[in-house]
């Protein structure tokens, strides 16, 4: 896209490339720096993350600008399923897994710290000594698989983003074992302040598998009792949306969300 800039980075862990798409806004950044939008599948949303970036931020009565850095990989697929499949999970028991459509074996899983470990002490850094980021304004989003991996961040590593935004998330993985962490998190939230908090926002197309659908509710269900605490979580179903048609709405929904005031 015009304006946008890409790179390749070499993560620490297993020299694994990843490819790096940036858009920058045009207009210089707010006092506290630029918010930022970090987007799993980059290959998948770039193009419409970044575009609806740049109409949702005119101003006089657009949000602030915002930098997205969507993280790619080298196949340049929409959805390259073996380095998501590892990137985005957590270990697994492979009788707790279903099987797939294909018919075929999962691929190699369980990486999601490592992928968490290289979006925090690679990615971000080298973003900051390169561009004005606000470190208290960033968001995190992914879909699917891209989801459970947001959900696992939010629970396992909460500050290390102030948003969290998971699309259709697969937290049926290894069963719902990511909920495990639901327990840690609350006595985490316990302990602070409410500006503290993170904010997580779950999207769903409605016409998504029955399961899908009720997974996410369940989730925000669970998640309730801790507005208590002040943390905030939101269910945002899209009507007649399925899997893959619910992204161009979840998308302009995350932008609202990232970059609401405090």
């Amino acid at each position: 896209m015009a304006g946008s800039k890409e790179r390749t980075i070499v993560a620490a862990h297993r020299q694994l490339e990843y490819c790096i798409k940036i858009a920058v806004p045009q207009s210089p950044p707010p006092a506290r720096g630029y918010p930022v939008i970090y987007a799993l599948d980059g290959d998948a949303v770039f193009g419409t993350f970044a575009e609806a970036a740049r109409l949702q931020t005119r101003k006089p009565h657009g949000h602030d600008p915002v930098i997205i850095v969507a993280i790619a990989y080298p196949s340049g697929e929409p959805f390259d399923m073996d380095r998501r499949c590892y990137d985005f999970t957590i270990p697994a028991d492979p009788d707790k897994l279903p099987p797939r459509p294909n018919g075929q074996q999962w691929p190699e899983h369980g990486g999601a710290d490592h992928f968490l470990d290289f979006v925090e002490r690679e990615l971000k850094p080298e973003l900051e000594r390169e561009y004005p980021i606000d470190k208290r304004r960033q968001t995190i989003f992914g879909h699917s698989l891209g989801g459970l991996l947001v959900v696992y961040a939010m629970l396992s590593r909460p500050q290390s983003f102030q948003r969290y935004a998971a699309g259709s998330p697969s937290v049926w993985w290894n069963g719902h074992a990511v909920l495990y962490g639901l327990h840690a998190f609350q006595g985490w939230c316990d302990q602070l302040e409410e500006a503290e908090l993170p904010r997580l926002l779950i999207t769903i197309g409605a016409e998504e598998l029955p399961d899908m659908v009720q997974d996410a509710e369940r989730l925000a269900e669970r998640l309730h009792p801790l507005q208590a605490t002040g943390f905030q979580a939101e269910l945002a179903k899209f009507d007649g949306e399925s899997h893959v048609s619910v992204l161009p709405a979840a998308i302009s929904r995350v932008l609202r969300f990232a970059l609401a005031p405090d």
